[in-house]
């Protein structure tokens, strides 16, 4: 049976690292996330971000628009954000209504203060290994693997998903000449042929691809590294309503030397990693970093 790679050791210490900072520093650091709509499970999320800045000194303001918004009124206020100096990151909390263009509205926000990561002049800061905010999942996955010592230079790892908010950036980051990177990356995707024969060669798995319970355990080798980033919510009869990531932990987890769950695996660390942005923000406004 794999190791289990649970998420709470490496999101403790990363709070505590953030709490200190922003202890040392003395100043007050601000997150305003936008939210829009009424989706229940980015209520809980900003519910939980909301308590967990707090606990580190950070203040997370949830700015809460109905579903109608207008895009022009969107664009507003990020502008009025971008130039508060008492506003350090501004976050744009997910799903969107169809009339906000998010590509539009990702390049609205301040580089400075975009603590997702995902305005390009921080993806290209990503792919030219220079310092920027990275996106909190693809760094938590990388975070995760540091904290367990995962040996990763020189080492094959596929990486199941291509999308601009994980896939891509966490390929990019597996490339970097550090000591959680160095690795040889594939990336596969929908259109990708024989996948099962490609993801049996890996080293690592990672998975993000948004399908529950997608990899089996035939599509991994014995012995493999499997980081799980999927959530995804469903209906599992007398149990209700669960939320599994996008491989089969039980048929997987027999045959992995090293696994990570869903819930409490890659999920735990991102908000960390979310406010340890903040700080870095704060630090920047202040020439420190």
């Amino acid at each position: 049976m794999g190791k289990r790679l649970t998420g709470k050791p490496v999101s403790k210490a990363i709070y505590r690292a953030v709490k200190e900072d922003i202890s040392s520093l003395g100043v007050e650091a601000k997150l305003v996330v936008l939210f829009i709509g009424d989706d229940p499970s980015a209520r809980f999320y900003v519910r939980n971000l909301e308590n967990r800045g707090a606990k580190v000194g950070i203040v997370v303001e949830t700015r809460h628009f109905s579903g109608d918004i207008t895009h022009q009124s969107l664009l507003s206020i990020i502008s009025e954000l971008n130039t508060d100096s008492t506003v350090h990151g501004i976050m744009l909390q997910k799903p969107l209504p169809s009339q906000i263009d998010e590509d539009e509205i990702v390049l609205s926000i301040a580089p400075g203060k975009d603590m997702d990561g995902f305005h390009p002049l921080n993806m290209g800061r990503l792919v030219l290994d220079q310092e920027g905010f990275l996106p909190s999942t693809p760094a938590a996955v990388i975070e995760m693997m540091r904290h367990y010592e995962i040996a990763v230079a020189g080492k094959h790892v596929v990486v199941l998903g291509r999308s601009a908010v994980v896939g891509k950036p966490l390929a990019n980051l597996l490339l970097r000449k550090s000591n959680v990177g160095n690795a040889t990356v594939t990336v596969c995707h929908s259109h990708t042929e024989n996948l099962a024969a490609i993801t049996r060669t890996a080293d690592i798995l990672v998975a993000a691809i948004g399908k529950a319970r997608f990899v089996t355990p035939d599509m991994i080798r014995e012995g493999a590294v499997v980081i799980d980033v999927g959530v995804n919510e469903i209906n599992d009869g007398d149990r209700g309503t669960i939320y599994v990531g996008d491989v089969d932990f039980v048929g997987c987890e027999e045959k992995a030397s090293a696994i990570t769950p869903v819930p409490g695996g890659v999920g735990t660390v991102t908000t960390a990693l979310l406010l340890r942005n903040v700080c870095l923000a704060l630090k920047k406004s202040m020439g420190l970093a």
